[in-house]
């Protein structure tokens, strides 16, 4: 054989060995299965959407938060918790009844004839046993009228917060002392509708601690540290206007900061109202946090919007003047307004038509 032959032989022989590796190599490849880049991203991408960044969400009512749609493959977002509630409680030991309420009504001498016989004729009389008069002279007038629950806490008459914390002490002493499972304060221009008081009462535990009332500001308190001034305090606090209620196991944790006259000496430290340092002692001092109760109403809201067919609803009612022809009072037919120019007869009347002094 030539050389020239065997040569050509020979690079036959090497391209034959090279196709078939190829073939060999082709056909693995293709037996595996295909991978898809594209595709895996593309899933990935699905996921990091389904966790995407959620709105924030207001713990206050003022503000209204933001909704974001996500996916069904998505957890949802988290219930927004409300002002200021509580977690789930746990059924009452027992059923609060009104011989368990004390309800204390701050008031002072110069608005004894002005105020105090609306209340004497209308509320006063489902609750006679339970209700007691804080005010800062004697009167034995009225203390005969009220059967003997007339309280002269020998406080100044005048309105300035340490006058009120005087008076809001001596209300907190009275009721520990009553072994009274609730102590409820309203002020002398309030309506108590005390069946339907008893009632959302019923629906807590006094052996736990429990703060109710209603703000009357938008956002919590913020005050100056008074023991450190370069740091600020923010608190809610039930608004003494609109009535509110502590129960036995609070005032009994309350005891060591506010019986005996400390309410007064905090008051005097924050330089601020009874009601206010009643919030403070309560949120910022013990931590235990306001329940806001809507059913309680001062008059630093307009009542007119109160609609009628909720009037047994509410819990309590207030009333004050716009202006000297203007009255801020609940929108109630009844009694005529000269007659009844704070609706509470009409209130009482809508409430309890059995009263004698109701018309027919």
């Amino acid at each position: 054989m030539s050389g020239r032959l065997k040569r050509g032989l020979q690079a036959l022989t090497v391209v034959a060995v090279a196709a078939y590796t190829t073939l060999l190599l082709y056909q693995g490849a293709a037996q595996l299965p295909p991978s898809r880049p594209s595709q895996q991203m593309f899933a990935a991408r699905q996921v990091s959407r389904g966790w995407q960044e959620r709105a924030p969400r207001s713990v206050g009512r003022d503000y209204d938060s933001l909704s974001l749609s996500l996916p069904e493959s998505a957890p949802p977002p988290p219930t927004p918790p409300t002002h200021r509630g509580p977690p789930p409680r746990p059924p009452p030991a027992a059923t609060t009844a009104l011989q368990d309420v004390f309800i204390s009504v701050k008031t002072t001498g110069s608005y004894h004839r002005a105020r105090l016989p609306l209340i004497l004729k209308t509320w006063f009389q489902l609750a006679k046993k339970q209700t007691w008069f804080f005010t800062d002279t004697d009167d034995p007038e009225f203390q005969l009228k009220t059967n003997g629950h007339m309280i002269n806490t020998n406080c100044s008459s005048s309105h300035n917060r340490k006058a009120l914390c005087c008076k809001m002490s001596v209300e907190f002493d009275v009721f520990l002392e009553s072994n009274k499972k609730w102590f409820c304060h309203v002020d002398d221009d309030n309506y108590v509708n005390v069946p339907r008081l008893v009632r959302v009462l019923s629906g807590y535990n006094p052996q736990q601690d429990w703060y109710l009332g209603k703000p009357s500001i938008r956002a919590p308190l913020e005050i100056l540290n008074r023991d450190n001034t370069a740091q600020k305090i923010s608190f809610w606090f039930a608004t003494g206007g609109a009535g509110f209620c502590l129960s036995r196991a609070l005032a009994l944790k309350m005891m060591p900061v506010a019986s005996g006259g400390k309410f007064i000496s905090i008051g005097e430290k924050i330089r601020l109202p009874d009601d206010v340092t009643m919030g403070y002692i309560i949120e910022h001092m013990l931590q235990k946090p306001l329940t806001v109760i809507e059913q309680f109403h001062s008059h630093l809201e307009p009542m007119k919007f109160l609609r009628p067919d909720t009037i047994q609803d509410q819990i309590t009612f207030s009333y004050s003047h716009y202006s000297k022809d203007e009255m801020n009072v609940v929108k109630i037919d009844g009694f005529d307004k000269r007659i009844d120019p704070t609706r509470f007869l009409s209130i009482h009347c809508f409430l309890f038509p059995y009263f004698s002094f109701c018309p027919r």
